[in-house]
């Protein structure tokens, strides 16, 4: 079951041309976290892990916190305490499982299936919503709604729908899935930054910038071509995986 996880190949149309990046030069060392869905317990053991490496840091968490893992309430409401910590160091990018879960709480009826077959159930049962099944359909989704927004209340709501895209110092943006190496960072489509690229994989950029990402899984973080993958699916894998990036140089913690 893992290989489907491993051979996901959203963002791969062909193999990646032979590229010699320039070095890494972020203005400032930082930690990158990994898709977390919903595993609470490996954040908080990789949480630990950063401060010990790279006190006071920026640490970035790149989305999808939620769906799929069984602890996404419990993430959520983490992320949320310290992001919005007077002080925190900590900044929270969104993710295309919260993308879902907003177009959901807009709108159950038309969004709530595609939610429910890729880790709302998880989610919603995390939060104590109980009685959806991944064949809810119709108006029965807008009281699930309304069960949710309820439980998960407004600021924490409003919270997710502010969560920026991206983030960047020096030569180095993290995002959640890619980004359109043809397009510069600043005009990059939201859909993108979220879902995917079917060039990301296979063309470099010719900026010079470096992309941090995750959403596609790999069987280890790896770092090449100008884009490093954190994702080691979490949920499916018992590994959660941070970038410590810092002048000419990334590594990698597994919690």
């Amino acid at each position: 079951m893992l290989g489907s996880f491993f051979n996901r190949l959203l963002n791969r149309s062909e193999p990646a041309t032979e590229f010699t990046p320039p070095p890494l030069a972020p203005a400032e060392s930082f930690a990158a976290i990994g898709d977390v869905h919903g595993c609470a317990e490996l954040l908080d053991a990789l949480f630990i892990r950063i401060g010990s490496e790279l006190p006071a840091a920026p640490v970035i968490t790149v989305g999808d916190y939620i769906d799929r893992g069984e602890n996404s309430a419990e993430v959520l409401k983490r992320l949320y305490a310290e992001n919005t910590r007077p002080g925190s160091t900590l900044i929270c990018l969104t993710g295309n499982h919260e993308d879902m879960l907003i177009k959901f709480l807009d709108d159950p009826e038309k969004s709530g299936p595609m939610w429910l077959r890729n880790g709302g159930l998880q989610t919603l049962a995390s939060f104590g919503v109980d009685g959806v099944r991944p064949s809810t359909i119709g108006a029965p989704l807008i009281k699930v709604r309304d069960a949710l927004a309820l439980k998960m209340g407004d600021d924490l709501i409003s919270w997710l729908r502010r969560l920026p895209a991206t983030w960047t110092t020096g030569n180095v943006t993290v995002l959640h899935a890619a980004a359109d190496p043809a397009v510069a960072l600043a005009e990059q489509k939201r859909h993108t930054l979220l879902w995917g690229h079917r060039d990301f994989a296979a063309r470099p950029r010719s900026d010079g910038q470096w992309i941090v990402h995750g959403h596609t899984i790999v069987p280890q973080p790896e770092s090449a071509g100008g884009r490093i993958a954190i994702d080691t699916g979490a949920f499916a894998t018992g590994r959660l995986t941070a970038a410590i990036v810092t002048p000419g140089e990334v590594r990698f913690l597994t919690a």
